[in-house]
């Protein structure tokens, strides 16, 4: 853990997640429970508030729920204010909460539009506003913005949300510049998601013949909540990349976006649907949590568990860049070593 980081040794670890009703959010706030962290739930649903609560007691951690939209900055700012009134010093603060719209972008009105980009953009600034506050009159503490290999390629269909975790990226991008002119021992961080069973598909608001889905393949958001918690404490790295998917994508996008411009075109459409026609009466979290409007927790998970994975050893190469490298030099050195005994070999023949 980053020595900035690391609490008081009289309290336990202050952490505030945004988003937490659900998906990444809720499995994030539920792995810090684990090691015995309060965890303040940020989220707009009380349903899925109450069951992450429950979860993260479960887990061995402390819950304060605190039902706010994330577009509402004021709204954010109390929060935060309540957190550290009623818990302590916030230790890390972590973005998640977003809403999407799956349309053709032509399809989709000014105010949907604006909506997404309030939530998922504006949402990000405004939890980050209100834990830099509070962070740099401390000198310490960590701010996870959670984004998406859609932050460097957009893809069709998802115009508004690509938008958002393009404009987080550059955001996030000059805030760290700013702290690392101030010498600011307040870190920032950015983890970048590849595809994950969360309720989103279900709940998102879509103009899609057929039922929405996560581009294969498909990551369970415990993968993604194990990379915010490591970047929560090794947040000295600007970013981390989860699942062999955003590499290959962020990679590819970097060497040959033309080309990817292409294939996305021939493919983007049918990979973000299921064979199933979309259900007219699904809930619609846009405007209000989906669990207000059916009346159930929708927890963690999507409904995509048969065709996710519950590994990527991609991460894990991020997370363990020394040894990779190790690895790496010493079959490189075996290699040079091999070749010169061969040459020496064929010489003395």
């Amino acid at each position: 853990m980053d020595a900035n980081h690391t609490p008081s040794r009289n309290r336990s670890e202050i952490v505030v997640v945004t988003g937490a009703s659900g998906g990444i959010g809720r499995a994030s706030a539920v792995a810090f429970a684990r090691r015995g962290a309060t965890v303040a739930l940020l989220a707009r649903g009380e349903q899925g508030l109450q069951g992450a609560a429950e979860e993260v007691r479960r887990a061995g951690g402390t819950p304060l729920t605190i039902p706010v939209d994330t577009a509402d900055a004021k709204a954010v700012e109390a929060a935060a204010e309540r957190v550290e009134t009623e818990l302590g010093p916030i230790d890390t603060w972590v973005n998640v909460a977003f809403t999407s719209v799956f349309s053709p972008f032509d399809q989709i009105s000014a105010d949907e539009f604006r909506r997404v980009t309030e939530v998922s953009y504006l949402g990000y600034v405004y939890g980050t506003m209100a834990a830099l506050k509070r962070m740099k009159t401390r000198d310490r503490g960590t701010i996870v913005q959670v984004g998406s290999a859609l932050a460097y390629r957009g893809i069709p269909l998802q115009s508004a949300y690509c938008g958002a975790k393009h404009a987080i990226q550059g955001f996030n991008e000059s805030l760290r510049c700013e702290l690392l002119h101030d010498k600011s021992n307040v870190r920032v961080t950015m983890v970048q998601m590849p595809a994950v069973n969360t309720p989103q598909f279900s709940w998102v608001l879509s103009r899609l013949p057929r039922h929405a889905q996560p581009v294969p393949p498909i990551y369970q958001p415990e993968v993604a909540a194990d990379a915010v918690v490591f970047a929560a404490d090794h947040p000295r790295r600007r970013e981390y990349w989860v699942g062999g998917s955003t590499m290959g994508t962020l990679v590819a996008n970097a060497i040959a976006p033309g080309l990817l411009d292409r294939y996305l075109a021939r493919t983007g459409y049918d990979s973000q649907q299921t064979s199933q026609p979309r259900d007219p009466d699904q809930p619609v979290n846009l405007w209000d949590p989906a669990d207000g409007l059916d009346g159930k927790d929708f927890g963690a998970h999507g409904v995509f568990d048969n065709k996710s994975t519950t590994r990527s050893y991609q991460l894990w190469a991020s997370q363990h860049h020394g040894v990779v490298a190790g690895v790496a030099a010493g079959a490189l050195a075996a290699g040079v070593a091999g070749l010169r005994n061969a040459w020496h070999a064929a010489r003395s023949h």
